[in-house]
């Protein structure tokens, strides 16, 4: 678990769990987050950073957080190397339920790149979190992704590509964190 540099790739919850939601997935804002998480890693690799994998789990609901069903595994085109830490949360940010912070601390980690699925929800909440502690983020816009919020009681629907726009525009905007693209960080994004 030893990084070569101060920083870590957290990729979030880029497992399973989401393409078993077909319907949820096919809407998904930005198709070309799970190919720009890939480049990402083999970047990050190539410089010796720390990667750190956070799975969401809900044990005990029965659908597809439960990690009893086997989808809280991270997507099958991204394979974690036997030394990079796995952490799995019970939380939306990466911290709360987990010994993440204390895994970074004692790894010397600074600085944070965020990419991963929910862009608005765990990426954007973990990315404050980050900053709060203490952490130089940079988060990756074209490698996370979320779905629309369908409107209910009470709220109205947004799409997806708005979610991402306003998730960029606070963490930006309000100095939580760096908003880069997959090309700036790593030299090559998959293209639109």
């Amino acid at each position: 678990m030893t990084a070569r540099s101060d920083t870590a790739l957290l990729v979030i919850d880029v497992q399973e769990s989401f393409r078993q939601r077909a319907d949820d997935w096919a809407a998904t804002a930005n198709p070309r987050a799970v190919p720009n998480v890939v480049r990402l890693v083999e970047r990050a690799r190539e410089a010796g950073d720390l990667i750190v994998w956070v799975t969401h789990a809900e044990p005990g609901t029965g659908h597809v957080f439960d990690p009893a069903l086997g989808f809280v595994r991270v997507m099958d085109e991204l394979q974690p190397g036997a030394d990079e830490p796995r952490v799995t949360k019970t939380s939306i940010n990466a911290f709360t339920s987990t010994n993440l912070q204390q895994q970074l601390t004692v790894a010397g980690i600074r600085r944070l790149v965020v990419c991963g699925i929910r862009a608005e929800q765990c990426c954007e909440t973990t990315a404050r979190v980050a900053s709060d502690l203490g952490y130089e983020v940079q988060f990756v816009i074209d490698a996370t992704t979320t779905s629309p919020i369908r409107a209910g009681e009470g709220y109205q629907e947004i799409s997806g590509e708005q979610l991402m726009a306003r998730t960029a525009s606070i963490l930006g905007g309000r100095g939580f964190a760096e908003i880069v693209t997959t090309e700036q960080l790593a030299g090559v994004a998959v293209p639109a």
